[in-house]
């Protein structure tokens, strides 16, 4: 059965890589913490150490999915907070004769705006590029990573295009000269296998509505825990987090969190199968259907669940808009009040016509193959009107 009903104010969702659905069971289990177990657990009695407990609970279910321990976990309020967190966190302990930081060019913009602050602080920030599927030439990674890196950050897989980085062997480039690892991986955890010890990250972000958790909570594994990679708390106040992330815990959505990652750890591989399955239907039938239609990204080592599709001769904001029984989204982003071609796809060397006429389509647990029929059929008849 499809998943959406027009008439019924409810389009087919194909956006699952911009968030997910908090999954029933994770709701079920938040649920007690807002009104029956809502105590502050940084209080000393009984209620407050029963919330305590559920947060320990948590550290260990998100500790388990990436294979970290649970004093390796500090909560924040977003992924884009953790990313802040590694990244102007560390800064200020950077040395003299450490001063470059090296990343990619197609990272998340909670990566790249934190580096333009500190560029104009005086950091070295180098961009690493990347091949026509998205990939970090490692050749380059190799040159820029050198005596004087403080620090690399480098995405697990990519927003927009799905690739999925060398992450193991850039740390391992990183660690040869000294310099600390931090990877986004907020698009891997949970729809790919990841795990810190075998990828060899000291930081490493993660969020709950990426992975069917609720929104507004996030995650930072600190190799060691805070005490063995220190770094200054970008917001201060009354010591929660190990003295890194002030502010009473949000019970609720920490344990949500933590469900989450447990459910995840038991169907990430069978729903791994499955919505890569799906997406291959889709692109299979999309491109027999429309043969100037093409694929970005890299064919074999992508996210399950990532189209990024390419309409030749066509804008992508056009089509979408003769699609109204889809939700998917655009392959450019909106920055200042304009529309710019998206970076990521202008990096790996597409035009911006070739930028403005993409879609990316990502899929999850609750896509069918009766939904990628309809987007199908809905996407050649709007391709039909506007060629007319």
């Amino acid at each position: 059965m499809p998943t959406g009903d027009l008439q019924k104010g409810t389009p087919i969702y194909l956006d699952y890589l911009s968030t997910t659905p908090c999954d029933p069971e994770v709701v079920e289990v938040m649920l007690p913490f807002f009104s029956q177990h809502f105590a502050n657990p940084a209080s000393s009695h009984s209620l407050g150490r029963n919330a305590a407990g559920a947060v320990r609970t948590a550290r260990k279910q998100i500790a388990a999915l990436i294979d970290a321990s649970e004093d390796e976990i500090v909560f924040t309020a977003s992924a884009t907070e953790s990313n802040n967190l590694a990244i102007s966190g560390l800064a200020p302990l950077a040395e003299a004769k450490r001063r470059r930081i090296v990343t990619t060019q197609v990272e998340h913009k909670s990566i790249l705006e934190p580096l333009r602050s500190l560029d104009a602080k005086g950091f070295d920030i180098q961009y690493l590029p990347v091949d026509r599927q998205g990939r970090v030439l490692l050749e380059a990674a190799e040159e820029a990573i050198g005596e004087t890196t403080f620090l690399v950050s480098m995405q697990a897989a990519n927003n927009e295009i799905g690739t999925l980085q060398p992450v193991q062997q850039v740390a391992e480039l990183a660690h040869k000269v000294g310099a600390i690892f931090h990877s986004d991986a907020v698009q891997a955890i949970g729809k790919v296998p990841f795990s810190v010890s075998q990828a060899g990250t000291d930081l490493v972000s993660l969020s709950g509505h990426k992975l069917y958790g609720p929104k507004g909570i996030g995650a930072l594994y600190i190799r060691g825990g805070a005490s063995n990679t220190p770094l200054e708390p970008i917001i201060r106040g009354g010591g929660q987090e190990s003295g890194l992330r002030s502010g009473t815990s949000n019970v609720p959505a920490i344990v949500g969190l933590g469900h989450a990652c447990e459910l995840r750890r038991s169907r990430l591989l069978d729903d791994l199968h499955r919505v890569a399955q799906l997406r291959d239907e889709f692109e299979k039938g999309l491109t027999s259907r429309l043969p100037f239609v093409s694929v970005n990204g890299d064919p074999n080592n992508r996210l399950p669940g990532c189209s990024s599709i390419r309409f030749d001769g066509m804008r992508a904001d056009e089509l979408l808009a003769n699609c109204p029984i889809l939700a998917a989204s655009l392959g450019s982003a909106c920055t200042t009040g304009t529309t710019a071609p998206s970076y990521v796809l202008t990096a790996i060397g597409l035009s911006s016509d070739h930028a403005y006429s993409t879609i990316r389509f990502s899929f999850g647990r609750q896509t069918t193959s009766a939904d990628l029929a309809i987007a199908i059929n809905a996407i050649a008849s709007a391709v039909g009107k506007l060629d007319q």
